[in-house]
């Protein structure tokens, strides 16, 4: 019996105790709150609008617009140097298409300060050009490319530019 109570007799809680337990407790919680502003930072598209009731009545038809678009088959390649930007059209074949215009809103992924909109030359061969060097890092590039009144490509592209400028995966 004096066994049992010596093994289970409650022991003295002293200052040393309570200040483990003070700084196990808020040490969870600042890791906890560093890991999840960790995933907040690195995890965010930069996706914004201005008012978020508009944009969610127009979802659907955006929506539908885009799979419209989507359906035509366009799609983009981007060819970065160190002196600007090149774009190359492809229609559903694979073959080089023509745009009477194609535009570029580019940003960073998160910040301002590099934003800028690109309009693009073209040069007869479906390639389509827009000088200015783009910084090291993420982009993202709403490119539009229109025929006339038709809006033939639509679509906004995640890409990253190595130190020296080129396209990296």
């Amino acid at each position: 019996m004096t066994l049992f109570r010596s093994i289970f007799q409650p022991k003295e809680f002293t200052g040393k105790h309570m200040l483990m337990t003070m700084v196990a407790f808020f040490g969870v919680i600042i890791t906890v709150n560093l890991v999840m502003a960790r995933f907040a930072v690195t995890t965010w598209s930069g996706l914004v609008v201005p008012n978020t009731y508009v944009a969610s009545q127009q979802f659907n038809s955006q929506a539908a617009q885009s799979r419209a678009i989507a359906a035509l088959g366009y799609d983009v390649a981007f060819d970065p140097d160190a002196d600007g930007l090149t774009i190359l059209l492809t229609d559903a074949h694979g073959e080089p298409a023509y745009a009477s215009s194609v535009t570029a809103s580019l940003r960073r992924p998160v910040g301002t300060d590099d934003d800028r909109e690109l309009v693009f030359v073209a040069d007869g061969t479906g390639s389509y050009r827009a000088d200015g060097r783009l910084a090291e890092g993420e982009w993202i590039a709403h490119v539009t490319a229109m025929r006339g009144e038709d809006v033939i490509y639509k679509k906004g592209r995640r890409f990253r530019i190595g130190g020296d400028g080129s396209l990296r995966p």
